[in-house]
């Protein structure tokens, strides 16, 4: 059994300026296991549940973690995934604002993960193109894509057409010129910015590559992890034969293995706890990491084996993006999800 926690988790709010990475782990390890490492690793530990939050306030606990997670990633099962909020935003506008229109012109823009390559491009580009202005488009992106109204798509328009959008318009035409399918495809009552399900989908696609036999998933009973337990649900629900692949190392497999998915008090469960520590300081460290630019000896970043570590960031190396991503089908697997949700829905 896996056990999933997250951590970051602001709804489609992706530009909150406190928390800027969103993520989750998985880890396949039973309480019985998990007690172990907890009472090796912090014998003196008092509290009823081992916490990240509790324990950063203390200096001397940062050792202490450090070993906890050695020992946890070196001999059990784990995946963590994380992101760089603002680029998932980015990543959604070019999903939402833009794709529609390449689509209608019959061009692919999913093949060989261009929507990721042209993502990472305006993440850096559009900043220094435009300043404050992109981030105005991507706040106005947002709040359109929350509201779903004509006065929201109106101000998001009017904040693109603000900018010498024509000095970028791969990314910004289709929207100065209110192509009707990007604007639909904004308005359509089923999206949102919400970053969760991607999140979780990168981790799943992973935790059934490692399973090699049926498993099952349990996790906090947190407000943040209800969307995560009806989004598992949803997948656990489909039966349709259909295999999708994302890149050279991730492809996911419908029906999955995955068979059910628990909710549980987390200071019952010690498996759960170890989540709640690892994502923890993952996002504690590699938020240090983009601050500082270099990693500290204690990072819990040096532990993690390629294989263990999905990051959604941008990255302007397009040839070995493309190599990456070749033969995606990111544009299928999203159709058939949506099919999936709309199925669930109605």
């Amino acid at each position: 059994m896996f056990a999933i926690d997250e951590s970051g988790y602001t709804g489609y709010d992706l530009l909150n300026k406190s928390q800027q990475w969103q993520g989750a782990c998985a880890i396949n390890i039973d309480d019985d296991d998990a007690r172990h490492l907890i009472k090796q690793h912090f014998p003196r530990l008092q509290a009823s549940e081992l916490k990240f939050s509790s324990l950063k306030r203390r200096d001397g606990n940062k050792k202490p973690i450090f070993y906890l997670l050695q020992d946890l990633l070196t001999n059990f099962q784990c995946v963590t995934c994380i992101a760089n909020k603002r680029f998932m935003l980015t990543l959604m506008f070019i999903e939402y604002a833009v794709e529609p229109f390449y689509y209608d012109q019959r061009i692919n823009l999913y093949e060989d993960g261009g929507n990721v390559a042209m993502a990472s491009m305006a993440y850096y580009a559009c900043s220094s193109y435009f300043g404050s202005g992109f981030d105005i488009i991507l706040q106005k992106f947002q709040d359109a894509m929350h509201h779903k109204t004509p006065a929201t798509v109106d101000s998001l328009i009017a904040s693109v057409l603000a900018v010498d959008w024509k000095s970028f318009s791969a990314v910004l035409m289709p929207l100065a010129l209110r192509h009707p399918d990007c604007i639909d495809a904004i308005m359509y009552p089923n999206t949102s910015t919400d970053a969760a399900f991607i999140i979780l989908q990168a981790l799943i696609s992973r935790t059934e590559q490692i399973s090699n036999e049926p498993y099952s998933i349990k996790h906090d009973r947190s407000d943040n992890l209800l969307q995560y337990n009806h989004y598992l649900t949803t997948l656990i629900d489909c039966k349709e034969n259909a295999k999708f692949k994302g890149s050279e190392i991730a492809s996911i497999q419908f029906p999955l293995k995955l068979k059910n998915v628990n909710q549980v008090d987390s200071k019952l469960s010690p498996s759960v706890q170890l989540c709640d520590v690892l994502i923890g300081r993952t996002i504690s460290d590699i938020r240090e990491f983009a601050e500082n630019k270099s990693l500290s000896t204690c990072s819990v970043l040096n532990l993690y084996s390629d294989d263990q570590l999905i990051h959604f960031v941008p990255n302007i190396d397009f040839e070995q993006q493309k190599k990456f991503r070749s033969g995606s089908q990111g544009n299928e697997l999203i159709d058939f999800v949506a099919k999936q949700f709309h199925k669930s829905v109605g």
